[in-house]
Parts: structure tokens; C-alpha cells; sequence
């Protein structure tokens, strides 16, 4: 019977169950030869200066010994290392309770572990007493019968708590479903504002006559508190008082998880820090209130980087940036971008870009950052080119982690030439982005879903029409068991008021290329005059669908098809207009910064030369 143990970390647990090992290893000693069918496991240790044998003597299930050697110091010992007799006694004494943890982890509350060195039992070595050396160790293990939840109880729940379903009434009982319980309990009450919730008052009694486990736990809820003050540890130069614009942290509220979790992150997402800590301090300060402790380590101010991607018929793309992440002490960000693509393509000339972008956290409140940016393009297209300038100020507001708002006042002018001649046009603008993203990760999504909506109205002050250009991107990720994704994705795009022959031509839509469609020729589909030139479309809409299958630890493989429509049409109606398509195949190779691509693909129909065949290499999935 097992009695009044410690529940987090079951240390007592454990000391309890190892003193009632050592007490029968006697026994099991002059009982270990009547297992005739035992399975016996070999491993050979380090020849070292203790150069030792290890042997497992055991009749378990093959996928329990697993566990068993994963969690024994003694079989982890490297073949290499110059272990020396000490450290072997060391390692054995404490298997007896690493093998403990992993057998109650297992359902088994009754197990008898036997641990001898060269024939006597490790923990009977006295550590003074070590022997020279240790030739033979023999482990040996009984799990026992496998045991079940009897009582499975903790009280009180915070409301709306839900506790694990392993830990009811007649499941398999093991100390993780315990610990779950208790973590789920916790933070219940943690989530309305009982920070300092914990196990209190326990009960953990094995039956071994009927095999079961009956667990009482009550809860000690604690006071309800609220935040306290800030206080800010470490040697950052960013100002003190923009570190709490920045954080936030909602100080003579209701203590919430949630809240300190969403300070941590706006602090994360400036880019100015490298270590962002915030803590709960062990003491409450009258009445009522829990001060945060901020340990924050900055990152280096300046730092730069580059990037590559090449396609077979768009040839080389180049980047490169330099940003300053604490420009006047405020965590304000100052990044200079610059790229130059089509180097060596055959579709189109060189475009150039360069851009410069300033952001402010924190300047409408915690999650309202100001920005400012400039670009200057030259763009030589297949069908068209344009040279640019642009500015842009407003805001991005992140309503939650998961949903981020942009809006701001913009203008352009740009010197145009397309199939309808040289056009120059001069806008002001009014750009609007929803973003919703709950993807497990932003470069290597394997289940969530992603959506981005612009709105860019137009205002003409000379060279064009009043209108709105829109832009949507929909992207869903479907595990398919455990090696296997779907990706599905899907782009509309519409240009309202102007005439095709108006609108700004660096704003109509094309569809081919690693972005739209791959296996076509980069925005080789358009919209046809009757002169046989082509010009972009005022809609467009495409489709792509990815199957990725992991094949080996980082390498997976990639099946997928892509559709692209262009309409004369403001709105995409699908037969007005043109579609073609590609699909292909491809290797993905995981790295700590995203998954090394390299696709190839085939045209599958549509208007133009439907041969040929097109590559693409880049970091991150294609969607």
C-alpha cells in the first residue's frame, strides 16, 4: 500500500517503491532461476578502465524493455566512455529508480528490480567499499501485473475545467495521466486568476490484490490575485518605460496565464531581444498583488543576412538586407531591403528593388506598432515594365496572436509601358490586410489553416481611374496519419473601376511561375488582344494542392498540381477567360530555418508551348 506521496515529481513515490525493492531483492535472488522462459538481452558496456558485460534478464514485452533501456543510465553508458567502478555503482544505484519511474509510467506498481554487480546487489555496495572493477552486471526485471485507476479524484475543479481521459475510473493508471490531471486542475484555477495553485492535501494507494491504483488529490486553489508591477531585470538599452509599453502587461488586472503569455511575445516579436523571461515572483505584496519579474538579454543592434532562389526559366533571384533592431533606444526597427531577380532568365529582363522600412512598437498601445516605408522597383516583365516609387505609413494591429490587422495612406507614382503603350499614373492609397493565421508553423505547417484579405483602394489623381484592388490567399494543412499532409491553397484576385486599358498595369494579374502556376513559364498567362500581345488580367484565380509524405527522418516527398485563370472580367467567372496548368514533383529537406525545396515541373494544359520542362529551388514550402 502506498500512502500519502508527493504528486509532482512522485519523488516520494519513488524513494517509497525503492526501499521495498531493496528489502525483497533477497527473495528475488533465490527466486530468479524459476523463470525458465526469461528473455535474456545482452549488451555489451565500454571497455574501460571498468571494462563491464550487462546483461538484462527479463520476460516483458519487447516494447517495455524499450522503455526500460531508454530511462538506464548503465545501458547508456557510451561504448567509448572511461567509466570508472565508481561511476558504474553510481549509474546502477540509480537505475533502481529510473526503471521505478518508467515501469509506473507503464501501468506497473508491483515491480521487482534486482541490480548485481558482479553478484552482489548495488544498492548493498557501500560507496566507500567500491570494488576495482566490475565485470558482470546483471539486470534483472519483474514489471509485475499491470495495474488500473480504482478512484480517480481531485477536488476542487476551477468551472469549466476538463481533466484528461486517461485518468478515470478503469483506465491503464500511470503517473503522467496523474500528472496531467493535476496540471490540467492547476491550470484551471490559474486561468481565473489563482496564480499560486497547486496540489495540496494527497492520497496514492496501490491494491496490488485487485491490481489498482485509487488516487485522492485536493486541490489548493489559493488566493485570487492580480498583477503587480514589473520589475525589470538584466542589462537591456532599451529605455525601462518602452520595456512596459512594449510588454503591456495589464498591471491591477486579474492575474491570467494568458496575459503573461501575450506580454512575453510582444516583447518577442520586436526582434530586439534575444531572451525574454517573465516570471511570477514566489512573494504576493499587500493586498493583492503579484509582481512579474522581466529578465531580457538584447540581441546584437545591427545584424544583416542574404538569400537565393532560382528557377529554370526565371533565372537567379539575390536578396539581401541590414536592419538596426534598437535605432533610438525604443526597440525601433530600421531595415534596408534590397533584391535583384531574372538574373540568366529567359522570360522577361532584370527587376530591381530596394526598400527601406521603419517600425515602432507599441505606439497606439501594446499591440498597435506604427510603420513607415519607402520602395523604389524597376520591373522589366515579360509584358510589361515599369519604374516606381512608393510611400506607405500606418499602423498593424494585432487584435489576438492569431489575428493581425494593417491599414495606412499611401502613394505612388510609376512610368508604365505595356501592349496599350506608355502610361504614367500618380495614386494615393488606402491598403487593408486582415490576417488570420492558426497554422502550427508559418514555415512548415502541417495542420491549421492560413487566410490574407488586402483591400487597396485607389484614389486617381492623374494617370487612371478611381478603383479598388483586392487580393485574397486561403491555404489549408490536413495531416493524413503520421507521415502525411495536405496542403490545399487557394488565390483570388479583382480590380474594380477602371477599364483594362486604365487600370495601373503593375496592378493587373498574371498567372505561371513558382508563385501562381508551376511548370508554366512565368506570367506567360494573361489576357490576349486582338493586336496577339498580351496584358494582364483584371481577375484572377488560382488553385494548388500539395501531397507531402515523409520519407526518412528530414527528407520528405512531394507530390502537386497547380491551376491559374486570368479573365478580362472584373471578377474571376472562370470561363470568360483563360486557365492552364502544371503539376510536378518534389524533395523537401528540413533544416532549422525551414525545409530546403527543389521541385520539378511539367506544363499539363493551357494556351502557349505546353513542353518543356521547369525547376525551382528556395528554402520553405511553396505555400
Amino acid at each position: 500500500m502506498l500512502n500519502g506521496m508527493a504528486l509532482v515529481g512522485f519523488a516520494r513515490l519513488r524513494r517509497f517503491t525503492g526501499r521495498r525493492l531493496v528489502q525483497k531483492s533477497s527473495y528475488v535472488l533465490t527466486t530468479a532461476f524459476r523463470f525458465g522462459a526469461s528473455l535474456v538481452i545482452v549488451v555489451f558496456g565500454a571497455v574501460s578502465s571498468s571494462a563491464f558485460q550487462l546483461v538484462w534478464v527479463t520476460d516483458e514485452p519487447s516494447e517495455l524493455i524499450e522503455d526500460l533501456q531508454a530511462a538506464s543510465l548503465l545501458h547508456s553508458l557510451p561504448d567509448e566512455a572511461q567509466a570508472s567502478p565508481q561511476e558504474v555503482l553510481g549509474a546502477a544505484r540509480a537505475d533502481y529508480g529510473r526503471l521505478i519511474a518508467a515501469l509506473y509510467d507503464n501501468g506497473f506498481f508491483s515491480p521487482v528490480i534486482s541490480i548485481r554487480l558482479d553478484g552482489r546487489e548495488a544498492s548493498d555496495i557501500p560507496v566507500v567499499g567500491t570494488p576495482d572493477r566490475i565485470d558482470v552486471i546483471r539486470l534483472r526485471v519483474e514489471a509485475g501485473p499491470r495495474f488500473v485507476f480504482g478512484q480517480a479524484q481531485i477536488s476542487p475543479l476551477a468551472p469549466e475545467t476538463a481533466l484528461p481521459e486517461a485518468f478515470r475510473p478503469g483506465q491503464m493508471a500511470t503517473t503522467t495521466a496523474i500528472r496531467n490531471a493535476a496540471t490540467a486542475s492547476t491550470e484551471g484555477w490559474r486561468n481565473i486568476g489563482h496564480a499560486k495553485a497547486g496540489p495540496g492535501a494527497q492520497s496514492i494507494t496501490a491494491d496490488h490484490a485487485n491490481q489498482r491504483l485509487d488516487v485522492a488529490v485536493q486541490m489548493d486553489p489559493g488566493p485570487r490575485l492580480r498583477f503587480g508591477a514589473l520589475r525589470l531585470e538584466g542589462n537591456s538599452d532599451v529605455r525601462p518605460e518602452r520595456l512596459r509599453e512594449i510588454a503591456g502587461l495589464p498591471t491591477g488586472q486579474i492575474f491570467s496565464p494568458a496575459e503573461l503569455d501575450r506580454a512575453r511575445t510582444r516583447l518577442q516579436r520586436t526582434g530586439t531581444f534575444r531572451v525574454v523571461s517573465l516570471t511570477e515572483a514566489e512573494e504576493v505584496t499587500a493586498p493583492d498583488l503579484l509582481p512579474i519579474n522581466a529578465n531580457i538579454v538584447d540581441r546584437l543592434p545591427r545584424s544583416f543576412g542574404f538569400g537565393a532562389e532560382a528557377s529554370s526559366l526565371q533565372g537567379l533571384t539575390v536578396s539581401g538586407y541590414w536592419q538596426h533592431r534598437n535605432l533610438w533606444g525604443g526597440a525601433e526597427r530600421l531595415r534596408f531591403d534590397a533584391e535583384i531577380s531574372g538574373i540568366g532568365g529567359e522570360d522577361g529582363g532584370e527587376d530591381l528593388s530596394l526598400s527601406f522600412r521603419f517600425d515602432k512598437p507599441a505606439t497606439r498601445g501594446p499591440d498597435a506598432d506604427y510603420y513607415g516605408l519607402a520602395e523604389l522597383e524597376a520591373l522589366d516583365e515579360v509584358s510589361f515594365s515599369s519604374d516606381r516609387v512608393a510611400i506607405e505609413a500606418g499602423f498593424v494591429n494585432r487584435k489576438t496572436p492569431k489575428r493581425t490587422y494593417t491599414y495606412g495612406l499611401g502613394f505612388e507614382y510609376a512610368e508604365t509601358e505595356d501592349a496599350f503603350g506608355q502610361r504614367d499614373y500618380f495614386i494615393m492609397t488606402l491598403p487593408l490586410t486582415a490576417e488570420l493565421d492558426y497554422r502550427d508553423s508559418d514555415v512548415n505547417a502541417t495542420t491549421g489553416t492560413y487566410g490574407n484579405l488586402t483591400l487597396t483602394p485607389f484614389y486617381a489623381i492623374s494617370g487612371t481611374k478611381n478603383g479598388l484592388r483586392t487580393t485574397l490567399d486561403v491555404r489549408h494543412y490536413r495531416p493524413l496519419g503520421d507521415r502525411t499532409v495536405l496542403a490545399l491553397r487557394g488565390q483570388l484576385g479583382s480590380i474594380f473601376g477602371p477599364a483594362l486599358s486604365e487600370a495601373p498595369a503593375d496592378y493587373l494579374f498574371y498567372s505561371g511561375g513558382g508563385g501562381t502556376v508551376r511548370g508554366q513559364s512565368y506570367q506567360s498567362l494573361g489576357v490576349t488582344l486582338p493586336s496577339g500581345r498580351d496584358v494582364g488580367g483584371r481577375s484572377f484565380l488560382g488553385l494548388s494542392a500539395e501531397l507531402r509524405v515523409k520519407a526518412w527522418q528530414a527528407v520528405s516527398v512531394v507530390g502537386f498540381a497547380d491551376a491559374g485563370y486570368i479573365g478580362e472580367e472584373t471578377f474571376p467567372d472562370g470561363a470568360s477567360g483563360d486557365w492552364h496548368s502544371g503539376a510536378g514533383l518534389g524533395i523537401r529537406y528540413d533544416t532549422g530555418v525551414g525545409p530546403i525545396r527543389f521541385d520539378v515541373a511539367l506544363p499539363v494544359s493551357g494556351p502557349g508551348d505546353n513542353t518543356g520542362v521547369e525547376f525551382y529551388i528556395g528554402i520553405g514550402q511553396a505555400f
